[in-house]
């Protein structure tokens, strides 16, 4: 210890020692000197030996703790992606997971068919996200073993369908539902070849169709078929010094086959006649298939292949997110960059000439008038920071469009650096959704400080607004929408557990963020406007119709629509097709540059209309870029006519009611880019100018 340490240094020196003080103070502090008052020289030494043991023990105390670091690094995965070693004949179990269709985007649990059960049936944990997405995963009766090629498993039999039975069969494979299986949380897929420039190249489509729909004889009526009978292809990159193997793919082909087998049915060790090994007797796509009718009994069975890969475990979701079209992203790319290029040229123009001009023009003259024989934006400088109507209300919105872009901003970061990869299924939404409600304090902070640089007072209700405003229209939308999808009994329905979770996050945690942001904010000094405001407001003269609020508003949301559009695409396609999106560098890029244009196009549109003598522009820059709502949501029409076939009612309201939330969120994000990129440029240029 140190006083320890002090005291043997001081009986070295021939010295009594005084009781420690627990400082940390040299030896002249802790020991008495008698007769001297200045250390001698080997005191000196002594204490300065002590100083360089104590340095050393420092230096090698930091040098353990980096190495403890390196090593916890380097032993570092994200939660529930950490990679799984198998030894041979190690038994693996294969979850199952939602039935799902992009007909009706309604979401069901696996078990909802009468598919062979496990006893007794277990849920696996899910996180916020998962449930949120409908997925619902339980354990199952396939299992196989770690490098054992199996033929011709059987699972169970069914014995007579029912009625209601046939009925949720008939139904499924009507809308084309697709079974999800989920293997070392790989889910499993079917292998689609593709060509690109001659060279086949593997894709995989997720899950497989519950059954079909065919006509035995040709012209004749169609009916329904099952598929009963699966072969799982696993792939498996193996270790050579310890002979460990990592699954690194999850591959399946589904079969329809009228069993056939010995009588009687031997549940323990049954022996099928259509599928028997040792005859040398596979399932094939020739033989007779399972007709789904009412009595038809049933026998469930599958094959297992395992084969030996060269992918990493690393690389393993590489086929599941391959990018089919990376051109059309680069496209993309260049498309908004031209806007952006197009916009900050005529930025450019306005702000290093006109702009410059009338500056330098203003700041010269010398009478009052020659001032009043000018025209122009600085004529309404007593009128341009007059507050507008419902300000309260533009300060709440203002305040959620900076609460969901920070949120957005966080969950791209997360995004691209990989923390929030598919294999951490539901981990996008559960982020987006958690951070959201910490981004509370900045939607508290900033409308409370624009509330006050409005002259508002009452700022407790002002910020029951900014908590309630938006997440209270999107719960009432998603309280209905949930009663719908209730009713038509999916697991895509939130539980009431779920329930009260989002409803503490709200009230629990959001609103006393929000409320914690607005104190803060509303104790800060109000922001100090650059010009004095008149006591009458000055007249605004007859604007052109180019000029008009409407049209400037639909004008200023094209070009920030053309610049994300493209990407918006694929977004949907991922949302409503059900295809993995992980292109999230595309994303951050195209968002950056959707900020960028959402700010000059508001900025040139502000700047005619001042120049047009019209100071009532707060209103008119938030519309102006949020205006690019409208077109998502017209686009999103477009796409549900064009590429999706849903036709039944609950989803199509689903689609356009979940459209219109995101349309509303959109509205919010990019009008607030604009407002704040308007204001900035207002104080700038009003700032720059000598006004009496």
């Amino acid at each position: 210890s140190r006083a320890s340490h002090h005291r043997r240094l001081c009986t070295g020196a021939g010295t009594v020692p005084k009781r420690s003080t627990g400082t940390a103070r040299g030896c002249r502090d802790c020991c008495l000197l008698p007769g001297r008052a200045r250390e001698t020289k080997t005191e000196r030494l002594w204490r300065r030996e002590g100083k360089m043991m104590m340095m050393r023990d420092v230096r090698i105390g930091a040098v353990v703790c980096l190495a403890v670091l390196v090593s916890s690094a380097s032993a570092f995965y994200l939660p529930g992606v950490a990679p799984q070693d198998y030894q041979r004949d190690d038994i693996v179990f294969v979850k199952v997971n939602k039935l799902d269709s992009t007909k009706t985007q309604l979401p069901f649990e696996y078990y909802s068919l009468p598919y062979c059960r496990p006893n007794p049936i277990v849920s696996s944990a899910e996180n916020l996200g998962e449930v949120l997405r409908g997925d619902r995963i339980d354990n199952s009766l396939y299992q196989l073993e770690m490098r054992l090629d199996e033929q011709c498993k059987v699972v169970c039999k069914v014995d007579a369908l029912t009625t209601s039975q046939t009925r949720d069969f008939k139904a499924k494979i009507e809308d084309e539902y697709r079974v999800n299986m989920i293997l070392d949380n790989l889910p499993v897929a079917m292998v689609k070849m593709r060509e690109e420039d001659g060279v086949p190249i593997k894709t995989y489509e997720r899950g497989f169709p519950v059954g079909f729909k065919a006509a035995i004889e040709e012209g004749g009526t169609e009916k329904f078929f099952l598929h009963n009978h699966v072969r799982f292809a696993i792939l498996y990159h193996k270790d050579i010094e310890t002979d460990l193997a990592r699954i690194v793919g999850f591959e399946c082909e589904p079969f329809s086959v009228k069993h056939e087998y010995e009588a009687p049915w031997d549940p323990v060790k049954p022996s099928l006649d259509t599928c028997n090994p040792g005859r040398m007797q596979y399932v094939t796509h020739g033989l007779a298939p399972q007709i789904v009718e009412d009595g038809e009994e049933i026998v469930f069975s599958y094959d297992v292949v395992f084969k030996m890969s060269d992918i990493k475990w690393a690389s393993r979701w590489d086929t599941y997110l391959m990018m089919m079209d990376d051109q059309i992203h680069w496209f993309s790319i260049i498309n908004s960059m031209m806007i952006v290029l197009f916009l900050s040229g005529m930025l450019a123009l306005i702000m290093l000439r006109t702009l410059h001009r009338d500056i330098s023009r203003y700041n010269q003259l010398e009478t009052a008038e020659e001032a009043q024989e000018e025209s122009g934006w600085k004529l309404v400088h007593g009128d341009v920071f007059r507050p507008p109507g419902a300000f309260g209300m533009l300060s709440v919105f203002v305040g959620t469009g900076f609460q969901l872009i920070g949120m957005t901003c966080v969950t791209m970061v997360f995004a691209v650096l990989g923390f929030l990869s598919p294999a951490n299924r539901g981990g996008l939404m559960t982020a987006m959704l958690l951070l959201y409600v910490i981004m509370g304090t900045v939607n508290g902070y900033v409308s409370a400080r624009l509330y006050k640089m409005f002259k508002g007072v009452d700022w407790k209700i002002n910020t029951l607004k900014a908590a309630f405003i938006f997440p209270g229209v999107v719960f009432v939308v998603f309280c209905i929408l949930n009663s719908f999808i209730w009713g038509q009994k999916s697991s895509g329905a939130v539980p009431f557990g779920t329930f009260f979770v989002l409803i503490f996050l709200w009230f629990g945690i959001s609103v006393p963020l929000v409320f914690m942001g607005a104190y803060f904010g509303f104790k800060k000094e109000a922001l100090e406007d650059p010009v004095r405001t008149n006591k009458i407001p000055r007249q605004i003269p007859e604007q052109p119709w180019y000029m008009h609020e409407i049209f400037a508003i639909l004008i200023g949301g094209i070009l920030p629509f053309g610049a994300v559009f493209i990407e918006l695409f694929f977004i949907l396609t991922s949302m409503w097709l059900h295809q993995f999106y992980y292109i999230f560098g595309f994303l951050a890029l195209v968002f950056a540059i959707l900020i960028v244009t959402c700010a000059e196009i508001t900025i040139v549109l502000c700047y005619f209309q001042l120049c047009s003598e019209d100071y009532q522009w707060w209103w008119r820059a938030f519309f102006t870029s949020g205006s690019s709502a409208l077109y998502m949501f017209l686009y999103s029409a477009f796409y549900f006519v064009t590429k999706l076939d849903i036709s039944k009612t609950v989803p199509s309201v689903m689609y356009f009611t979940y459209m219109g939330l995101l349309s509303y969120a959109f509205f919010i994000l990019t009008g607030t880019i604009g407002f704040a990129a308007c204001y900035l440029f207002v104080r700038a240029i009003y700032g720059s100018v000598k006004i009496d």
